[in-house]
């Protein structure tokens, strides 16, 4: 990335304002010595601003960043003595949005192990293979999870929120040196339609991924920001990310309340809020306090924003609204900022600077504007591979998604849902996400997913799910009817099925594979 534009996106997101002689070289040695992993931004910047609070918790905890730092190294001392928790080791940790989350996974890359971040929605079976197929040498958990974590490998050294505060406690003094090689982050893959895959997320080489994220998503240095999204998902932990470097302060809650959300944004005066899709539904669904939160950006990704959510947001909540797109494998591939979801609600938005996207054909080939195909990514941070070894198909340095879609004329993306979902009826190709989208729409309608499913006739036929709204009624055929009106025969949902809600994991993406079981 161009020199130029990092400094001038550094300067007008406040990060290169002038300070104190002995702290700039305090702050720029921690990066030198430490590097762009975790530790190293927590290092950068204690260095800049040590008594600047650093994270609120709903357990009470005020941390500021000097105070989050000592914790962090007295974790990571007691890990090493008291566990043997070595460079290339690897540390779980299942645990919600709270400050010790946050510790034990700075503490892990100080000792250049590597942090893998348990999606907290796992079963104790799927908990058990991902601790044996990711050879974990501690698993760091939250104690309503000791039941789920009884099975593991009797090999594995199991922490709750108690024995890891009485191994800090008891942590002996000593200075960290750097460890001989990075630790790397492991990103659980979301598992909606199978076994979750570990990624290993690559460490920063410079400010060229933090300048990408914040030249389009105005986020500044010192700004306060409610990370609501899971800190174990790729989104949450990007967000804890760009929090270290601007030198931010943190709000956290463990669970997710639309309420409670609100006005903990109001009463910590937040500037920003991190969060995804579904989270934005539940907070239209309760109403807006009043004053509204002072907040400048909501930042949203991991699903993809149902038709007409966001100008409904923002119409309430003023246009602060931007839209990430990307995966645990290739980091961010575009944005949508509050202009592009006025002019296109579902409008995933334009790839940032430094980033290059194609949409190509099953040869490879780019495809015209408005043709669908697979969305390949390039940038600085596509994913080292999974740890199994697999990894995922490349074509001149650019990464495949596993989605499917297209470009307009504008050069905005438009994203029509994984490859995988796309069925065939009769000979023709059907996007369940056109679907859901229109579905979406209807005001019963509450949340709408719509399948595949099998179907001796055309091979395969859509089936749409729906929860409605308290208090609502749909009929069946007037729903097909609806749908007829505005698409193709052949997108019809043969099958329209009403539930209380749809099930989704921890990061609120729809499981599919729960809603196939009705059909099995």
């Amino acid at each position: 990335m161009d020199l130029p534009f990092v400094v001038a996106t550094l300067t007008r997101r406040g990060l290169l304002t002038p300070g104190r002689p002995s702290r700039i070289a305090a702050q720029l040695g921690a990066l030198r010595k430490w590097g762009l992993s975790l530790g190293g931004e927590l290092r950068q910047a204690t260095a800049r601003n040590p008594d600047r609070t650093v994270v609120i918790d709903e357990e009470g905890a005020e941390l500021t960043y000097a105070e989050l730092l000592d914790r962090a190294e007295r974790t990571a001392r007691a890990m090493r003595a008291a566990l043997g928790v070595r460079a290339g080791d690897r540390v779980g940790v299942l645990c919600r949005n709270h400050h010790g989350l946050i510790e034990t996974i700075v503490a892990a890359t100080l000792l250049g192990a590597d942090a893998v971040l348990v999606n907290t929605g796992l079963s104790a079976a799927q908990l058990a293979t991902v601790a044996e197929e990711q050879r974990l040498r501690v698993l760091v958990h939250d104690a309503e999870f000791a039941e789920r974590v009884v099975g593991l490998p009797a090999e594995v050294h199991r922490l709750d929120e108690r024995a890891r505060e009485e191994l800090v406690a008891g942590a002996s003094p000593g200075a960290l040196r750097p460890p001989e090689r990075d630790g790397r982050i492991i990103v659980l893959t979301s598992g909606t339609t199978g076994a979750p895959k570990g990624a290993r997320r690559p460490t920063p080489h410079g400010f060229g991924p933090l300048v990408s994220i914040i030249d389009r998503i105005p986020l500044h240095a010192g700004d306060r920001v409610l990370i609501a999204a899971p800190i174990f998902h790729t989104w949450g932990f990007a967000a804890l990310q760009v929090c270290f470097a601007l030198r931010a302060t943190i709000v956290l809650h463990r669970r997710f309340d639309p309420a409670a959300t609100l006005a903990a944004l109001t009463r910590q005066r937040c500037d920003a809020l991190f969060a995804v899709p579904v989270m934005l539904q539940r907070l239209l669904e309760v109403p807006p306090p009043d004053p509204r939160p002072p907040l400048k950006v909501v930042a949203v990704s991991g699903s993809a924003l149902p038709g007409g959510l966001a100008p409904r947001f923002m119409d309430v909540y003023g246009d602060v609204l931007y839209n990430l797109y990307g995966s645990t494998e290739v980091s961010w591939a575009s944005i949508a900022d509050p202009a592009d979801l006025r002019a296109a609600p579902t409008t995933a938005g334009r790839p940032p600077h430094g980033t290059r996207l194609a949409i190509l054909d099953t040869a490879g080939e780019p495809v015209p504007d408005g043709a669908v195909g697979r969305i390949f990514v390039g940038n600085e941070m596509l994913f080292e591979g999974y740890t199994s070894g697999a990894t995922r198909e490349r074509r001149d340095g650019l990464l495949d998604t596993g989605d499917l879609g297209r470009l307009d004329a504008d050069g905005l993306l438009f994203v029509d849902g994984r490859a995988d979902d796309m069925i065939v009826s009769g000979g023709e190709n059907v996007f369940p996400s056109e679907v859901e989208d229109l579905l979406a729409g209807l005001p019963q309608v509450r949340e709408a997913a719509v399948i595949g499913v099998p179907d001796p006739e055309y091979g395969q036929r859509l089936a749409a799910f729906l929860a409605l709204h308290p208090g609502e009624t749909l009929d069946p055929e007037a729903v097909r009817e609806y749908v007829r009106h505005y698409l193709a025969r052949f997108s019809v949902p043969r099958d329209v099925v009403f539930v209380r809600y749809l099930p989704r994991n921890a990061t609120g993406k729809v499981l599919t594979r729960e809603l196939r079981r009705y059909y099995t």
